[in-house]
């Protein structure tokens, strides 16, 4: 019995078996790859662009009567971000912009959104030519002002105060493009 007798293996044959392992690990790695870490990536991403806001379409001056919207807008003017004056002959308020409110307005965003896991997606497939995944993640909300921490606001919006004041979950459809994953706009 020799000691130490080992099996050689010439090294043309490692070579083209480290070649051929190096190669089959590639095909599904880098920013295309549909993993968690390349979706996480693209969804927050997307967010640091995209931040979260009390409104979409509103304009100021900004009047309403109605008593929801009053609640919400009168929640700001205590925040000292609009200011409210009041059409009593037609029983409107007026809302425009303060001093300290125009760093936010006219949309006031309230942070934006970090994925903190990937729950689950489906599986890939092609739509308009791309491939598409919907992928359900948790996040929390980042670089949130602290009027959007106040009481009045907090309460006037409740969608806001779900999405700062902890775990929330969601879902977004990303599209594998040749320099990774991306929410389409």
């Amino acid at each position: 019995m020799k000691i130490g007798h080992r099996k050689s293996v010439s090294y043309p044959f490692l070579a083209i078996t480290l070649s051929v392992a190096t190669f089959l690990s590639g095909c599904n790695t880098g920013k295309s790859a549909p993993t968690p870490a390349n979706f996480t990536l693209a969804i927050n991403n997307h967010f640091l662009d995209h931040p979260d806001c009390l409104f979409s379409d509103t304009r100021f001056p900004f009047e309403t009567s109605d008593p929801a919207k009053t609640k919400q807008m009168d929640s700001l003017v205590k925040s000292l971000l609009l200011d409210r004056t009041v059409e009593s002959s037609i029983r409107v308020s007026r809302y425009t912009v303060a001093p300290a409110g125009t760093r936010y307005a006219p949309r006031f965003c309230y942070g934006h959104r970090q994925v903190t896991s990937i729950d689950s997606f489906t599986p890939i497939a092609v739509n308009d030519g791309f491939k598409e995944t919907t992928v359900t993640y948790s996040y929390t909300m980042k670089e949130v002002p602290v009027w959007a921490i106040s009481h009045d606001v907090q309460a006037a919006f409740p969608e806001m105060t779900r999405a700062t004041t902890g775990q929330v979950t969601a879902k977004a459809t990303l599209a594998q493009t040749p320099v990774g994953w991306q929410i389409p706009d």
